[in-house]
């Protein structure tokens, strides 16, 4: 790209209404270089630095908000898949103890829409992200992973806390008040905890399987519960209350494209 090398007002115009068109493009890198040649121009004068700093500010807005789902404000898959590349691909960065991540899914959203409209289940859709999403510890995240289904995701934690963490969320979302907006509402969720730690570099997949496999188990074990292997026998058990059924399903690892539909 060539910059101007005169002192002209002309010139430095020219370079900020380029950077202005660039930016407005997502085209930030070239919007910056539009600016330094302004500061350039002028010897580095305030004007254009403030512009170079409302434009760093607006870059750092829109990436943000490019992370973010517009439903329900929560990281959104992009964000979601970039970050579990980052944690579990070489070189292997989740920590000592590994990484844990939850697929959720809310039990019987299809009968909440059908029931009460999209517009209401977005309602509860985004309240429910709030309520997954409240107390997580540091570094976790919680994504929404497509329709009603969430992943939570906690670096550098073991799988015990894991699953303690994903059963306060189960739990939050099963005493949290509906009623206040429906009398007959009534919403819980499932989830599978899946975990990997030690010297191997699990590809992201292979973990959300696990994951998603597991959720399944939760399914079939009458829903809103949380399940995850015992790393000792490989045994799938339900966290919390819900331990307390009888006949928990012990799936295979099979993957999603080839299992049947979900029944919420």
């Amino acid at each position: 790209m060539g910059t101007s090398t005169g002192t002209s007002p002309r010139a430095v115009a020219r370079h900020t209404a380029a950077a202005e068109e660039l930016a407005a493009a997502g085209r930030w890198e070239e919007a910056y270089q539009h600016l330094r040649s302004a500061m350039q121009i002028l010897g580095g004068r305030a004007a254009p630095t403030d512009e170079l700093d409302r434009l760093r500010r607006e870059h750092a807005e829109a990436r943000e908000h490019a992370r973010r789902d517009s439903l329900t404000s929560s990281y959104n898959r992009r964000y979601l898949d970039e970050r579990l590349l980052a944690l579990l691909d070489p070189p292997f960065r989740a920590g000592a103890l590994g990484v844990s991540v939850a697929i959720v899914d809310a039990d019987h959203f299809k009968q909440v829409n059908d029931t009460y409209g999209h517009l209401f289940g977005d309602r509860v859709l985004q309240r429910l992200v709030t309520l997954l999403d409240a107390d997580l510890p540091d570094g976790a995240f919680c994504a929404r992973y497509g329709g009603e289904e969430f992943a939570i995701v906690l670096p550098d934690r073991d799988l015990e806390t894991a699953v303690r963490v994903c059963e306060a969320a189960r739990d939050r979302v099963d005493r949290h008040p509906w009623a206040e907006l429906d009398p007959g509402l009534r919403v819980t969720v499932s989830a599978g905890v899946a975990h990997t730690a030690g010297p191997s570099h699990p590809q992201v997949e292979r973990v959300v399987g696990a994951a998603d496999v597991l959720l399944y188990a939760a399914k079939d074990a009458g829903r809103n519960a949380v399940a995850y292997r015992d790393p000792h026998n490989e045994e799938v058990r339900l966290a919390g209350p819900a331990a307390r059924r009888r006949g928990v399903p012990q799936p295979t690892d099979v993957p999603r494209h080839v299992r049947p539909g979900r029944a919420g």
